[in-house]
C-alpha cells in the first residue's frame, strides 16, 4: 500500500518528467530521424528475351503551367491542380538500359552535371543496378537536349568509353553543324554549345554514328522519326517474341495534361506545330497497337501503356512487380 509520502514523490516525479518531455523538441522524441529521400534508382522488366532496366537520373522541380504552350497558364494550372500536380511538380528524368544477352545498350544518358544536384544520378544508378559504365557497348539518343546528352561526358571526357554513340542524322546536323546565325541565337546558342561539348568527345574519338529516319540505329533496334521537339527527335523501337516497346524520348512531358490535350506543347519544342502533330500520331499508334511505351519524363520508371478514354487519352503505368 502506497504511503502519502511515496505517493507525493511519485506524483511530483511524474509531473516533472511530463514537463521535461513537453519542453523537448519533437525530433528528440522520434525513434529515428526522418530522412526525406526516396531510394528509386532502377526498375527491371523483361521484354521477350531482353531485359530492360529503367534508370533514374533524378527529378527536377518545374513550373509546368508556365512551360506548357497553346494553353493559358491559368488553365494549365487549374488542370494540373485537378490532377494533384499544381505548382512546381517534380519531373522525372529517365534513361533505359537494354541487355540483349550479347550487348548492353543505353537509351538516353541523363543530365550529368548540367542541371543541378537533384539530377545527374545516372552513373551511380547504373552501378546500383549491377553494371559498370565501361560495360556499355552502345548509347542511342532519342535527341541531343541536355537532359538526354549531359551525362555522356564528365570533365570533358567520355563517360561511356567503350560505347558507340548513335544519333539520328537530322539531329546531328542541327546541333553539331549549326551556322553562325543559330549559334548567335539567344535560346539555341547555349544549347548548341552544350551539344558540342557533350557529343563532341565521341565524334573526336571516332565513336559516333548517325542513322537515317525510321532506320535501325544498330541491329535489333529500330527507330521512328517523331520530329518537332527537335528536328531529329526519334522514338527507339525494341521488339522480341511478339512484344514491343517504344522508348519515346520527349513525345510527352508529364503524364496527364498532354494526354487530354495533345495540341499543348512546351517551351523546349523547336517546332511547336510539328511537335503537336508528332504527339497526336504517337498517342494514336500506341493506343491502337497497345505496345509498351517508355517516357523520359513520365513518373519513374516511366513505362506504361496509352489507352483511349472519354476525354481523349490516358497514361496507364505498368503495375509494379518485385520479380519479372
Amino acid at each position: 500500500m502506497q504511503t502519502r509520502r511515496s505517493l507525493l514523490i511519485s506524483t511530483t516525479g511524474a509531473a516533472f518528467a511530463a514537463g521535461v518531455i513537453a519542453s523537448l523538441p519533437a525530433t528528440a522524441l522520434a525513434k529515428a530521424p526522418m530522412i526525406g529521400k526516396q531510394a528509386a534508382s532502377f526498375y527491371r522488366m523483361k521484354l521477350g528475351t531482353y531485359e530492360i532496366t529503367a534508370l533514374s537520373d533524378g527529378t527536377v522541380n518545374l513550373p509546368m503551367a508556365k512551360i506548357y504552350k497553346n494553353i493559358t497558364e491559368s488553365d494549365a494550372e487549374t488542370y494540373l491542380a485537378g490532377h494533384f500536380q499544381s505548382g512546381s511538380a517534380e519531373t522525372s528524368v529517365n534513361a533505359f538500359l537494354v541487355n540483349t544477352g550479347d550487348k548492353l545498350v543505353l537509351i538516353d544518358a541523363g543530365t550529368g552535371d548540367l542541371m543541378g544536384p537533384s539530377l545527374g544520378k545516372l552513373v551511380s544508378n547504373i552501378e546500383a543496378a549491377g553494371y559498370k559504365v565501361d560495360q556499355i557497348d552502345d548509347v542511342i539518343l532519342t535527341h541531343i537536349h541536355a537532359d538526354h546528352s549531359g551525362g555522356l561526358v564528365a570533365n570533358g571526357e567520355p563517360v561511356f568509353k567503350n560505347a558507340i554513340l548513335h544519333v539520328n542524322y537530322r539531329e546531328a546536323e542541327f546541333w553539331l553543324n549549326a551556322d553562325a546565325e543559330a549559334k548567335a541565337d539567344r535560346v539555341l546558342g547555349p544549347q548548341i554549345d552544350q551539344a558540342e561539348r557533350c557529343v563532341g568527345p565521341y565524334v573526336n574519338a571516332k565513336k559516333f554514328e548517325t542513322f537515317a529516319d525510321n532506320a535501325a540505329p544498330l541491329p535489333g533496334f529500330g527507330s521512328v522519326l517523331r520530329a518537332g521537339h527537335t528536328p531529329g527527335h526519334s522514338g527507339i523501337i525494341l521488339e522480341s517474341q511478339g512484344k514491343k516497346i517504344v522508348f519515346w524520348g520527349d513525345v510527352a512531358h508529364g503524364d496527364v495534361l498532354q494526354y487530354d490535350h495533345p495540341e499543348v506543347t512546351v517551351d523546349f519544342d523547336v517546332d511547336q506545330t510539328r511537335a503537336a502533330e508528332s504527339r497526336a500520331i504517337a498517342f494514336a499508334e500506341a493506343a491502337d497497337q497497345k505496345y509498351l511505351v517508355a517516357g523520359a519524363h513520365h513518373a519513374f520508371p516511366g513505362i506504361g501503356h496509352v489507352r483511349r478514354d472519354e476525354t481523349n487519352y490516358d497514361w496507364v503505368p505498368v503495375v509494379y512487380s518485385a520479380n519479372y
